[in-house]
């Protein structure tokens, strides 16, 4: 899907052209993956943008640098006032923010130390990643031959860019099988997360979600699920999945920024149903939330006009 342009965008503190926004082609992180990232949204409300839990993803921005040990050399404060007004300047009502953490031209080389952080912010207009049919009716997935990286091999509580060709291999695959999206499993055979998505099962009533121990992302979105899953009143568990557990799961679905709450209708070929009825209460609640429809979780919206 191609990027729609918009006017600037921030790099190292100031309001650059959109077409201006260049790098060095040997800055280290295009050369070894040394940097990370964040993907945010920004939705639609009555009083304007908002955007959904902007400090949480600013915050684990920077824990991600610093497990890298890149010293951002902005607070989670600037990043989160140079976003509002990079949209402010875009004009947007609803947008996908892309901050990212990365190396300036330096020093060549697998020490990434010498080289300078720099750190750009980018928005634009982004819809739905698996599609609207992915939301309402659920998308089909396929569990990847290629295994999610353990996280003595690469920190997976990191959204690092390196980290991504890991996913990029299994997304790649499960679209040239004819599927929506993948599954990975870690090292020891348990089910870790999607391509770019946390995963979440229905069985006996109960919501259940791999830990952070099987490799996964924290996700914010994730996070988000969970609470609403006590607010719903719905049983919650992190609990080790087996292949198998998702053959026989009642519902499953997919979270994250891009893809937000989508159900899976199928994985391996093996047919789980329409979203079920635990997958549409949280799916109705987060986006009631997104909208600015939620008084009891107005925290997780941050309004880009501010009253």
């Amino acid at each position: 899907m191609p990027i729609t342009t918009v006017p600037k965008i921030w790099m190292d503190g100031e309001f650059v052209d959109w077409d201006e926004a260049r790098i060095h082609v040997l800055t280290p992180t295009l050369h070894y993956g040394w940097g990370v990232f964040e993907g945010i949204r920004a939705y639609a409300t009555p009083n304007g943008a908002a955007v959904f839990q902007h400090r949480a993803h600013m915050e684990r921005l920077h824990r991600s640098a610093k497990i890298l040990q890149m010293d951002v050399p902005y607070t989670v404060d600037e990043l989160m006032a140079a976003t509002r007004e990079l949209i402010r300047i875009a004009g947007l009502d609803a947008c996908y923010i892309r901050p990212l953490v990365y190396l300036g031209y330096g020093e060549m080389g697998l020490n990434p130390l010498p080289s300078a952080v720099r750190v750009a912010i980018a928005v634009w207009p982004w819809g739905t990643y698996l599609g609207d049919e992915g939301i309402s009716q659920g998308v089909r997935a396929k569990t990847s031959t290629w295994v999610r990286i353990g996280s003595n091999m690469i920190p997976t509580g990191t959204k690092a860019c390196g980290v991504y060709i890991n996913s990029s291999l299994a997304k790649v695959e499960a679209l040239q099988a004819g599927y929506d999206e993948a599954i990975l499993l870690n090292e020891h055979g348990m089910v870790a997360e999607g391509s770019g998505e946390n995963i979440f099962v229905v069985r006996d009533g109960t919501l259940l979600t791999p830990p952070l121990t099987a490799g996964v992302l924290r996700g914010v979105t994730r996070d988000s699920i969970i609470e609403f899953a006590g607010y719903l009143g719905i049983p919650f568990a992190e609990s080790d999945l087996l292949r198998q557990d998702m053959y026989i799961a009642q519902e499953a679905f997919y979270t994250g920024t891009a893809a937000e709450v989508v159900p899976i209708r199928s994985v391996d070929d093996r047919k789980l149903g329409p979203p079920g009825p635990i997958t549409k209460q949280l799916q109705d609640l987060f986006f009631a939330v997104v909208a600015g429809k939620e008084a009891r979780f107005a925290h997780m919206l941050d309004y880009v006009h501010r009253a």
